[in-house]
């Protein structure tokens, strides 16, 4: 339950937002720069700020507990219901209908605590039905023989009252369920779940206790995982533990009850659901391939975004770099950058994309490489957004 004196400093993602200098205490400004140095921006009280402390939001949306009784909110700019439409593509979630409800998400809080009410309902169902379980091959040293003996072990051992065996359980303490729990004790310590959701949570956390263990998970564990017609609805519930594991930052702090971090990287996110979007929508001519590594020399490499191929040749058409900022001039740096990844892979379309309708767009050619700015935004119903997104790519 919330302290009664608990307070919230709440900022909205690149927005500034200044206060009194009585508002910020010394112990408060030490927090915000060890905790949150990366999520925002923080200028001391001088004339530049009208002697007040100005807080500057970067690309992150999110809730970050300083301690007890102080955290710090980070409010999407974008609207809570495009935020959701962004996971399902960014997460593979879009067959899921979870989607029921959404109207009344209205905050951060609100959004998390409806991803983490329906993981946990959903883990409990499967809890009823029965965790998965598979053969994991285990070796112990037994008073009794099960599977098979290590001859050799008993050779050089003879006078071990034990016999080393080798040996298959059948058991549901394995990676697939450890996925599950682990997540269950990340959203426990959040700090961003109301009552309600944390009975739920506990719940789901209760029901598999004992027959798995509490392993480190991270969200590339919920990735390339093998399902069959046993656990097919598994895959579901990993992409939705990757959400949670991909936007908890670890605690390096010590205690049982410390609250973690909920932080979302809105250019990563962004990132996500572009190519996402695109792999669900291209034509069959092109196939998309996301964060592909262009080597240059030694230690030397690009990481691309997106490129767009042709599928009969598999020859680059179109190389896509997001760029989640709203600029009034577009950066000489992100031209450059665009045009260098086109260089270097022979592309001849090079492309930056934005969440907001710029001022000014761009539409030049440098050398071969035609070079541009196109819009998928954020601001509007997403499947409309994209078909306006779609024609300005292969206009």
């Amino acid at each position: 339950m919330t302290p009664a004196n608990f307070q919230i400093i709440e900022i909205t993602e690149y927005e500034s937002k200044c206060f009194e200098r009585d508002e910020i205490s010394q112990e408060v400004e030490i927090l915000l720069h060890e905790k949150c140095k990366n999520q925002v921006d923080l200028d001391s009280p001088s004339y530049k700020t009208r002697y007040q402390w100005k807080l500057t939001a970067k690309g992150w949306v999110g809730y970050i507990p300083l301690n007890s009784n102080l955290a710090l909110k980070i409010n999407p700019k974008v609207p809570i219901k495009n935020l959701f439409g962004m996971l399902e593509y960014a997460y593979n979630l879009k067959s899921f209908n979870f989607l029921q409800g959404l109207m009344n998400c209205e905050s951060v809080e609100d959004f998390y605590n409806h991803l983490a009410y329906i993981l946990a309902e959903k883990i409990i169902e499967r809890c009823r039905k029965g965790l998965y379980r598979s053969y994991i091959p285990k070796t112990e040293k037994l008073t009794y023989v099960r599977g098979r003996l290590n001859v050799q072990q008993i050779i050089k051992n003879p006078w071990s009252t034990k016999l080393q065996c080798d040996y298959e359980e059948h058991t549901a303490d394995m990676i697939d369920n450890q996925i599950l729990f682990w997540t269950l004790f990340h959203i426990g310590h959040s700090g961003c779940c109301s009552d309600s959701v944390s009975l739920i949570v506990r719940k789901a956390y209760h029901a598999m206790q004992g027959m798995v263990s509490l392993q480190l998970c991270t969200s590339k564990d919920c990735l390339e995982r093998n399902y069959n017609r046993l656990n097919n609805d598994y895959y579901t519930l990993h992409q939705f533990c990757r959400f949670f594991l991909d936007n908890t930052s670890p605690s390096h702090e010590k205690g049982k009850n410390t609250s973690l971090p909920f932080l979302v990287n809105m250019a990563r996110l962004y990132e996500m659901f572009v190519a996402e979007w695109l792999k669900e929508n291209l034509p069959e001519n092109l196939t998309p391939k996301s964060q592909e590594r262009i080597n240059i020399g030694k230690n030397i490499y690009f990481q691309t975004d997106l490129i767009l191929y042709n599928t009969t040749d598999f020859t680059p058409k179109y190389i896509l770099d997001t760029k989640y900022k709203n600029p009034d001039n577009i950066s000489k740096n992100d031209i450059a950058q665009v045009v260098a990844y086109a260089v270097s892979k022979n592309c001849p379309e090079a492309v930056l994309v934005y969440p907001t309708e710029l001022n000014h767009s761009l539409d030049k050619s440098i050398g071969e490489i035609r070079v541009r700015s196109v819009t998928f935004s954020l601001n509007k119903n997403l499947e409309d957004a994209g078909k306006e997104f779609f024609k300005q790519l292969f206009s």
